[in-house]
């Protein structure tokens, strides 16, 4: 038996990594500062000043909390860490946005085998830029270090985020009529949910490996699978003060139709036309390497359609504008109908969501 005295150290915990990793990734969660937040990282709690709630009447507060799932197994193999860090943001904000929410602050977790202090800089990165990109403050988080759990280089990360919205202006299925028009806005891809099976079908099935270069994708197959999701808050936002909306919906794990049918009053039914826009390559590729059936894709992947919004036929046209100065890829996709009822529009063959 060894005379050495155990240690935190001997058992595999390296404070002193841990404490470099924090003084990396000061530089970016500074980035995404917002006026109300007080302090910086460090302390047990990140503050955030709620007297800026003032000026609501009866504010809501939206909360959310989400992770990327086995997304985290591709930035592994590639040795990227930051775009994991967009995929955190947009599963969590774009949730908080659904209800009409401005998104506020998030907080991280990041589980590692090994503290690796410039890869979990570099995750915090990412969600610091995430978070711009969503206009929130990142105001704190935790990295755990958990040798003999994980492998010294594997991880996971995870979030939660918190949100406001004026009581009178909040969005959901009891806005939603009869004659309204369901807009898809263009996913960047798989976003971050499907990797199961995505990973299931490319590396057993195909036999495929990460630097496959795909002509259908002009990169690799890493590049294209580790493609950031697409973060759709403070577009969401510039729509609800551009026009009248009556809801989103983040389309996440379950497909188009499973999240579509969750701001579908009982009574109604959205309909969507198939025809109006093509599926990215990724999902053929996905379908045709695992001989995946259509409708095993549609209830794992989004499609290529990230987020939905339902109007009235009155908005249409300055959604679809004000989304197009934003930059975004947008269509008419659908409509919602009376329960029994079918559009007669030609391409018009089925229902997604009910």
């Amino acid at each position: 038996m060894s005379e050495t005295g155990a240690s935190y150290a001997a058992a595999g915990v390296d404070i002193e990594a841990g404490d470099r990793a924090v003084e990396l990734m000061k530089e970016w969660v500074k980035k995404t500062r917002r006026p109300e937040v007080l302090g910086g990282i460090g302390g047990f709690a990140g503050l955030f000043d709620a007297s800026a709630l003032k000026r609501y009447q009866r504010p809501l507060l939206a909360s959310a909390t989400d992770g990327v799932g086995t997304k985290v197994d591709l930035a592994r193999r590639m040795g990227v860490y930051d775009t994991i860090g967009h995929d955190l943001v947009g599963m969590v904000m774009d949730d908080i946005v659904v209800c009409g929410a401005e998104p506020l602050f998030m907080t991280d977790y990041i589980c590692v085998g090994k503290v690796h202090p410039e890869r979990v800089a570099a995750v915090v990165k990412g969600i610091a830029e995430g978070c711009v990109l969503a206009g929130c403050a990142l105001v704190g988080g935790e990295t755990a270090e958990h040798p003999g759990l994980l492998g010294p280089d594997d991880f996971d990360v995870a979030g939660a985020g918190t949100g406001v919205v004026e009581a009178d202006r909040l969005l959901g299925a009891e806005r939603i009529r009869t004659g309204d028009v369901v807009i898809a806005m263009a996913s960047s891809g798989l976003h971050s949910n499907g990797y199961s099976l995505v990973r299931h079908v490319v590396f057993d099935r195909a036999g495929w490996t990460l630097d496959r270069e795909v002509p259908e994708f002009g990169r690799t197959l890493g590049e294209e699978l580790l493609e950031p999701t697409r973060i759709y808050s403070l577009d969401c936002l510039a729509l609800t003060r551009t026009t009248e909306v009556h809801a989103f919906s983040h389309i996440t794990g379950g497909g188009l139709a499973a999240n579509l049918a969750r701001v579908v009053p009982d009574g109604l039914h959205a309909v969507v036309d198939r025809s109006t826009w093509t599926p990215g390559a990724v999902f053929g590729l996905v379908g045709a390497a695992g001989r995946v059936e259509r409708a095993e894709l549609e209830k794992t992947l989004n499609m290529g359609v990230g987020m939905m919004a339902v109007v009235p036929q009155e908005s249409v046209d300055v959604a679809l504008t004000t989304l197009a100065d934003r930059g975004l890829d947008a269509w008419v996709a659908g409509e919602i109908t009376e329960r029994g009822e079918r559009p007669t529009g030609a391409g018009m063959v089925g229902d997604y969501a009910s």
